[in-house]
C-alpha cells in the first residue's frame, strides 16, 4: 500500500514540477494512438461498412481472418513489422525502424481488424426490411449511408474506443519496433517496463497512473459523446 502510495505521490510530483521528459513521453504516447486510431478508423470503418452489407464470394473467409486479427497478439505485430522495416526487409529502404511512424504502423495492425470487426458486426445487424424501405423512398446513395450512419452510430464510437483502448495499452509492439528510444519512441507503456526491469517501482507506479489518467479522460469523453448522440 505504501508503495501505491508513494506512486501516486511521484505522479502528482511530476505534473506539478512539470517533468519535461514525462511530457514528452505523454505527448508521443497521445500522438502515436490518436494517428494509429484515425488510420484504422479511416479504412476500417468503411470496409466493415462494405463487409456488414455486401455479400460476395470470399466474404466469410475475409471476415474470419478479421476475427483472428482482433486476437493477433501485440508482438506477433511488432515481429511482423520488424521484418518489413529490418535492414534486409522490403521496406528496409525507407529506414523507419525504431521510429514513431514504426510504432504507428505496428499499432494499426492490432486496432484495424477490430475497428473493422465490430463495425462490419454493427451493420450486419440492421434490418434488411428498412434497407428495403430506405431503397423504395428513393433515397439518393449520400441519404442512405448516412441513415445507416446515424442508426449504427453508437456502435461506430464503441468500435473507435475498443481500437484506441488496445493502442493505449500497446506495449509488446511499441517496445519491439520503437526500441523504447528516450527523447524519440520512448512512450508510456515502454517507460513503465523499463522502470520495473531497472527496479524503480515508485517511478513505473507514477508513470501508470498518469497512463490510467490519460485513458480515463479519452474514455470518459468519448462516451460522453457516444451517449449525447444517443439522445439526439
Amino acid at each position: 500500500m505504501e508503495l501505491i502510495i508513494n506512486g501516486l505521490k511521484k505522479a502528482i510530483e511530476m505534473i506539478l514540477t512539470g517533468d519535461r521528459a514525462i511530457f514528452e513521453i505523454t505527448w508521443l504516447t497521445l500522438k502515436v494512438c490518436f494517428s494509429a486510431t484515425l488510420i484504422s478508423s479511416i479504412i476500417g470503418l468503411p470496409l466493415g461498412m462494405f463487409l456488414g452489407l455486401t455479400r460476395f464470394r470470399g466474404r466469410k473467409m475475409i471476415l474470419v481472418l478479421i476475427n483472428i486479427g482482433m486476437g493477433l497478439p501485440p508482438v506477433v505485430a511488432g515481429l511482423w513489422i520488424t521484418m518489413f522495416l529490418w535492414r534486409s526487409g522490403p521496406l528496409g529502404h525507407l529506414h523507419l525502424l525504431y521510429s514513431p511512424t514504426a510504432i504507428v504502423m505496428a499499432q494499426v495492425l492490432v486496432s484495424l481488424p477490430i475497428i473493422t470487426g465490430l463495425t462490419s458486426s454493427a451493420f450486419q445487424q440492421i434490418n434488411e426490411k428498412m434497407l428495403l424501405q430506405i431503397k423504395a423512398l428513393g433515397a439518393t446513395k449520400i441519404q442512405t449511408f448516412g441513415l445507416l450512419l446515424k442508426q449504427t452510430k453508437i456502435a461506430i464510437v464503441a468500435a473507435i474506443m475498443a481500437g484506441l483502448g488496445r493502442v493505449i495499452a500497446e506495449v509488446g509492439a511499441a517496445q519491439m519496433v520503437g526500441g523504447n528510444i528516450q527523447g524519440d519512441t520512448r512512450i508510456l507503456t515502454t517507460s513503465i517496463v523499463m522502470e520495473v526491469s531497472k527496479g524503480n517501482f515508485d517511478v513505473a507506479l507514477a508513470i501508470s497512473f498518469i497512463l490510467l489518467t490519460v485513458a480515463l479522460l479519452i474514455t470518459a469523453s468519448l462516451t460522453l459523446l457516444q451517449q449525447r448522440k444517443r439522445l439526439s
